[in-house]
């Protein structure tokens, strides 16, 4: 008794059975789809041929026989470009085919890609030294590249493998390359023999028989040609050509017409009978058949220069310069019109002869009459101009000297050069076009004031020894300056560029955009109305734009004012210990200058705060400034006042009142981003700052407008007037800075611990705010960790 199959094995069975049947159907379908595409490749029908294969090679990807197939529908089509990316797909799979190597090769003959086809057709032969069909084609590469030995060599070696009349037909091309006629015939001779009706070489034959004059000869070739085939264009050609040597024009120009017959869409063929009708003094016929070839081929550069030659014996001129002209547009391109260019130039220049002089236009310099200003003893001015001129510009003289000029789109020949005038009094400008017409203009030279422009740079700010300091690295910079002249300025060029200006103020303000990537310095010429030159220097400062990178508040210093040892008041040791305590609070943190003031008389501050520090400031080019006092303080009168060392204790005219600061640092604001002002001495007064309605918000240092708009605040404590040397207020304040884990401490953050713990010590509350008066844009001051 048999065993029953299982039923998964019975299912599993049964969808392998289905998976084979349908591979299989689709395989077939695969077959069907490429022979499909084989039937229309044989009745001609090449388009119909594409779609075929273009569907088997979506059904199979990787299979390269559709790749083939479709290349050879395109190569019929003359799309070549198609053909050979197919091929070069078909390579992609089998890199080695020999088959897809020599297709390759043989559609870059045919697009004129000679060196590529050499590439593929050599890799071919290495792989497969015995196949006949890859150095025929490898012959026609070599005689493309005008390389004749080695295709002689390579015919020899495909006459080893195969001795028929296509490699005797090219053995014979490759001996009448290399002007061995004698063998040439030989050659053509062997190939005729092997196939009487071999046209190739028969054509190749007859015209080697017409070179050497044995026209009845060459004659006896064409009529067996034409009598084997009466629609044999090659044979009625060089019939004609017989014809034409015989000076039988009208037999050369039936052949030719018959050949139009046969092949109306051929160039070629109204090209050669328009030559005959021109040999035959025939023009207006000649003309029309270059007509004709043109309109079937706009790329030929031979076409228009025969029609042209046509238009000069109908004397129609305009006509045959146009020609002449497109095959200079064509002699970028192609390298017949290249070859042709020098004779078309020819022609275009006899046809063009004309006799008016040229005229000049001095656009830069300031010329009345016979005279032109020259500023002061200038050795050497810039001449700009241009000169109108129908014809090629020969030379441009001036001052005796070749000046350099170029052809506008407008056809005006524009020219800017230096001209040396040093011990001269006139200025002498010629200009001559091709045909010898010229034109020469004097001018006496009147000498103006000497004196060069004064360059001043306002932005970005430059220091007075010349320092532009920069705050990033950006690839370019915005300018903007003044000039101050006696006269009128000309030009005004930052780095080659020309900076924009008002041309017709005195001293005017300029802007320019530059490119600064990779140099150390800028450079602005400026020369005025008469000539008068002057070269500025500019060094580029990127301390600041470096700092910029790894801190957003930028250059940071921080002022402490220690008033200790006082005249009338008691003296203090707290303010030591507090800065000590800020400074080693403070050396964790991005702080690039401290400047430590201590025991300042009255005039000693209003002249720091009032010149010194807006000097280092603006010199500097600080960004950011934290100014911390410690010492004595008053609040009189809603005034705020710090204590000079020299105060007297009940003359409140030698204190410092704070708004006298406020004034002093207005100028700040200019060079300034953030400003912090902290006070452990007094209240600064309603007049000094604007109180914060609320409890401040915290701010995060990656906030772009927290770190890159302008603040200005102040933070201080309370009291009337320091009355103990131990602060909470600044032991909070290092206490907070000291202990921060973060990358930043925005003083939001500070002044809430510091609030929060003078307060629980029964000290009245710290106040902060803004500075009235100077700008702030909502920004703040952030402690940036290194």
């Amino acid at each position: 008794m048999k065993t029953p199959i299982p039923y998964t094995m019975r299912k599993i069975f049964s969808i392998m059975l289905v998976c084979l049947i349908s591979l299989s159907a689709y395989s077939q379908s695969i077959k069907k789809t490429l022979k499909a595409g084989d039937a229309f490749m044989e009745s001609g029908r090449y388009e119909d041929a594409v779609v075929q294969f273009t569907s088997a090679i979506q059904m199979n990807p990787t299979d390269i026989e559709g790749y083939i197939a479709r290349g050879k529908a395109y190569e019929k089509l003359d799309k070549f470009q198609e053909s050979y990316d197919d091929y070069e797909k078909a390579r992609v799979f089998e890199p080695k085919n020999v088959d897809v190597l020599y297709l390759l090769g043989r559609v870059c003959n045919k697009m004129g890609n000679y060196d590529i086809a050499l590439k593929q057709l050599n890799y071919a032969s290495k792989i497969a030294k015995r196949e006949g069909k890859i150095y025929p084609e490898k012959v026609k590469t070599l005689i493309a590249l005008e390389r004749y030995d080695r295709a002689l060599q390579v015919s020899d070696t495909a006459l080893k493998i195969k001795q028929d009349e296509l490699n005797y037909y090219q053995y014979g091309l490759a001996f009448e390359r290399l002007m061995n006629y004698r063998r040439a015939k030989e050659e053509y001779d062997r190939s005729i023999s092997k196939n009487k009706k071999y046209v190739p070489a028969r054509v190749a034959l007859a015209k080697l028989l017409i070179r050497d004059g044995n026209l009845d000869e060459a004659m006896e070739h064409c009529t067996y040609m034409i009598e084997d085939d009466d629609r044999n264009t090659e044979a009625y050609k060089v019939r004609s050509m017989i014809y034409k040597e015989q000076l039988d024009y009208p037999n050369a120009i039936n052949d030719i017409s018959r050949n139009i017959l046969i092949e109306p869409d051929n160039p070629d063929n109204y090209s050669i009978r328009g030559v005959y009708y021109q040999e035959f003094n025939q023009h207006a016929n000649a003309v029309n058949d270059f007509t004709k070839a043109i309109s079937l081929n706009k790329s030929n550069p031979e076409y228009y220069f025969k029609r042209a030659s046509s238009y000069e014996q109908l004397m129609d001129f305009g006509k045959a310069q146009a020609d002449y002209k497109q095959i200079t547009e064509l002699s970028e391109f192609d390298m017949k019109a290249r070859q042709m260019l020098a004779e078309a130039k020819d022609r275009l220049y006899e046809i063009n002869r004309e006799s008016e002089a040229p005229v000049i236009e001095v656009s830069n310099l300031d010329i009345r009459g016979d005279k032109v200003d020259i500023g002061g003893d200038a050795e050497k001015i810039i001449i700009s101009g241009s000169v109108r001129e129908k014809s090629p510009l020969k030379s441009l003289i001036i001052n005796g000297n070749e000046s350099i000029f170029e052809k506008g789109s407008d056809g005006v020949y524009e020219f800017l050069t230096n001209v040396d005038i040093e011990d001269m009094d006139t200025l002498k400008i010629e200009a001559c076009d091709d045909y010898d017409n010229m034109t020469s203009l004097v001018y006496k030279i009147n000498r103006t004031e000497t004196t060069p422009p004064n360059v001043v740079i306002i932005a970005p700010y430059a220091s007075d020894d010349g320092q532009i300091y920069l705050e990033s690295n950006d690839r370019e910079l915005f300018i903007q300056g003044k000039i101050t002249d006696e006269s009128i300025i000309k030009s005004i060029f930052i780095e080659g560029v020309t900076a924009s200006y008002a041309v017709n103020d005195l001293n005017p303000g300029f802007t320019a955009k530059i490119d600064v990537l990779n140099k150390n310095k800028i450079t602005v010429v400026a020369e005025d109305a008469y000539g008068n030159r002057q070269e500025t220097e500019f060094r580029l400062n990127r301390e600041g734009a470096a700092i910029s990178a790894s801190n957003p508040m930028g250059k940071t210093w921080v002022v402490f004012v220690e008033n200790s040892n006082y005249a009338s008041f008691a003296s203090l040791d707290g303010p030591v210990k507090d800065v000590n305590l800020m400074k080693g609070a403070l050396a964790n943190y991005q702080i690039h200058n401290i400047i430590h003031k201590k025991d300042l008389t009255k005039e000693q501050m209003e002249k720091f705060f009032s010149i010194e520090l807006r000097d280092m400031v603006r010199t500097n080019q600080v960004k950011s400034l934290l100014i911390w006092y410690s010492g004595h303080g008053k609040f009189v009168n809603d005034v705020g006042y710090w204590i000079p060392v020299d105060a007297s204790r009940d003359d409140e005219f030698t204190y410092f009142n704070i708004n006298t600061l406020r004034a002093a640092m207005e100028p700040y604001v200019n060079y300034l981003t953030h400003t912090l002002v902290v006070t452990d001495a007094c209240e600064s007064g309603p007049s000094f700052y604007t109180a914060m309605r609320s409890a401040p918000t915290v701010r995060s240092c990656d906030d772009y407008t927290a770190t890159q708009f302008k603040s200005s605040q102040v933070f201080m404590s309370a009291g009337r007037e320091l009355a103990s040397d131990d602060s909470q207020f600044t032991r909070t304040f290092a206490t907070t800075l000291q202990g921060n884990p973060n990358s930043c401490v925005p003083i939001e953050e500070i002044v809430s611990q510091v609030t929060l713990a003078v307060t629980n010590n029964n000290q009245q509350k710290p106040k902060f705010g803004k500075i009235a008066g100077l700008i702030d844009e909502n920004g703040t001051f952030f402690f940036i960790a290194k």
